[in-house]
């Protein structure tokens, strides 16, 4: 494509690929909805309960599904349509919401919303690796890691604007009610724009299912020690570091806002995010990718430990804007990591084991946040957290050192002969 080779456009080449665009854009959709309905059921469970420990189970909720069909689903992403896979599980999000909907009309009931929940955790096991998987046959392999960058800060967009609207809906209408309703028009038009999308498919060989091919993403990622250890890093500093499921109680007892302030601290990491990934999109990090990281990733830590201690609106926010930015460097350089040294035909199965890490250190994050909270309390819990963050830290530096010694993100580092 000449446009591609216009040096003016090199910053956002990806988005010259009509593919990559309807791409983009039904994922902002399905995020933006995932997202204002993260802020809707966590302040109405808090709302109901009253209870830290049941902000952790709406993580948990959510993780369980993912860790007993993360292999199945990963097998499906290499087995079938992406595009297709991708289509049912949007139309099961808008089910999903619809769910919660009828839930709240009824009568709100915390062991109904965690029911649904489950059933969420289970459309997203199924939902992620495709989604991932399904990216590089968007844009050819030369502006993929510009296509990374900018799908890295697509997201992190809706995770800005997502919280914000769910958390004045919510504010508006007195209830969960409309921002469920919205959720279900949104997941639709990502349905639509899904449909129209026509990636350019290799032939994949339909392998038998059995153990062997199931497992083959795990022994992959155990084989290649740099994937390892920067998903594992990832992994176990969010698990730690991770304040997210907390937001409600430092929004309404310890900062003192209403759903409008927690919809701005659960968007104040996404924007710190998207700005990063824009700045990476036009500056790529070309020289020491996991020196980069591991910097990053403290930072990460140590900004957990500022928020966890703030009194102020303003510097929590901050705080959570610097999360965001740093945590952001670590996805970039371990979503290239795993895109580009997973051949095409095991990338479903290899995202699958990726996204099994981010759900631990996401889902399973927040319940570890919600349980630490209930026994030590909110704010012990966060700064603990933090800390131990940047112990692992100097763990992973020692432990895997083909991670701190990792230079440029190119597939010829990156699969050693």
């Amino acid at each position: 494509m000449l446009a591609s080779q216009d040096p003016r456009l090199a910053g956002h080449v990806a988005f010259t690929y009509p593919n990559f665009v309807l791409y983009q854009l039904a994922r902002f959709f399905i995020v933006l909805a995932l997202e204002m309905q993260s802020v809707a059921v966590g302040w109405q469970v808090y709302e109901i309960t009253k209870r830290p420990l049941d902000l952790g189970l709406v993580g948990l909720a959510q993780f369980l599904p993912g860790f007993v069909l993360f292999l199945p689903s990963g097998h499906a992403a290499d087995r079938f349509d992406r595009r297709r896979v991708l289509l049912w599980c949007y139309g099961g999000f808008a089910f999903c919401s619809a769910l919660l909907l009828m839930v709240t009309f009824r009568a709100p009931s915390v062991h109904l919303i965690y029911a649904v929940l489950v059933l969420l955790g289970g459309v997203r096991s199924l939902n992620w690796p495709a989604s991932r998987a399904l990216l590089p046959q968007l844009v050819p392999e030369e502006h993929f890691p510009n296509a990374v960058a900018w799908n890295a800060s697509t997201f992190q967009a809706a995770t800005i604007v997502g919280p914000a609207i769910g958390g004045v809906v919510y504010a508006l209408w007195r209830g969960p009610e409309a921002v469920y309703a919205l959720g279900i028009l949104v997941s639709l038009v990502a349905m639509w724009l899904t449909f129209r999308i026509t990636p350019q498919t290799a032939p994949r060989t339909r392998e038998p299912i059995s153990a062997t091919t199931v497992l083959a993403g795990f022994r992959y990622i155990w084989r290649q020690k740099l994937i390892l250890g920067s998903i594992s890093l990832d992994m176990f500093a969010v698990l730690l570091g991770g304040a997210v499921a907390l937001l409600p109680i430092y929004a309404r007892e310890i900062l003192r806002t209403g759903p409008w302030g927690l919809g701005l601290l659960r968007s104040a990491p996404g924007a710190g995010a998207a700005l990063m990934a824009i700045v990476v999109a036009y500056r790529p990090i070309q020289r020491r990718a996991g020196l980069t990281m591991l910097w990053c990733v403290a930072g990460f830590g140590a900004f957990t430990i500022v928020f966890g201690i703030s009194r102020s609106l303003i510097v929590s926010l901050l705080a959570m804007v610097l999360v965001g930015a740093t945590d952001m460097v670590s996805v970039i350089i371990r979503a290239t990591l795993v895109q580009l040294a997973t051949p095409d035909a095991m990338r479903g199965r290899v995202n699958a084991v990726d996204m099994l890490f981010i759900g631990v250190s996401n889902e399973l994050g927040e319940f570890e946040s919600g349980l630490t909270a209930q026994w030590f309390g909110t704010v012990p819990a966060v700064v603990l957290g933090g800390i131990g963050t940047l112990v692992v830290i100097g763990l992973w530096a020692w432990w895997f050192p083909e991670l701190r010694n990792a230079d440029q993100l190119t597939v010829a580092e990156l699969v050693p002969e």
